[in-house]
């Protein structure tokens, strides 16, 4: 069944016909043309596929787009803009935190959810947030310390 579904994108407001049996992931990729968020596993399992739902990471592609209504979704593409990137995109480009890309949009969000609620994590902290996501790249330890840089970028004045 089609609705019209009403809800904030990326700090805009929109309203786009959505089948109430698809996921958030497909809404995003194939409706709104929005790649950045990617298809994993599929299952919720690998964090490919995470974007901000009201401020909580989500895994897209097991958020049926009837959970939006009304709320607040933010994708990589509305973290950041080449003109005015994110402390953490600029972070993760300085300290190389990323080779293939897949998982980076995913990481970007979740790690983006926990500045948001924690300003100033911990090591442990961070590691428990990007602990579900699959990077076959082997490059945990620089995301971890990007992420710790954007977080001393973000709390200084």
């Amino acid at each position: 069944m089609t609705q019209t579904l009403t809800f904030h994108l990326n700090g805009q407001k929109v309203s786009v016909p959505g089948d109430t049996g698809q996921s958030l992931l497909d809404l995003l990729r194939n409706t709104l043309q929005l790649k950045a968020t990617r298809m994993g596993c599929g299952q919720g399992q690998c964090g490919a596929c995470r974007v901000l739902l009201d401020g909580h990471a989500v895994a897209a592609c097991e958020t049926p787009v009837w959970a939006i209504e009304g709320k607040a979704v933010t994708t990589v593409e509305g973290l950041g803009s080449r003109a005015a990137p994110h402390a953490l995109q600029t972070a993760f480009i300085e300290e190389q935190a990323m080779q293939c890309g897949f998982c980076t949009s995913g990481i970007l969000m979740s790690a983006a959810a926990l500045l948001q609620r924690q300003p100033q994590p911990s090591r442990a902290q961070i590691v428990h947030a990007i602990d579900g996501h699959l990077c076959r790249c082997g490059a945990h330890n620089r995301v971890i310390r990007a992420i710790e840089k954007a977080a001393a970028r973000l709390a200084a004045p």
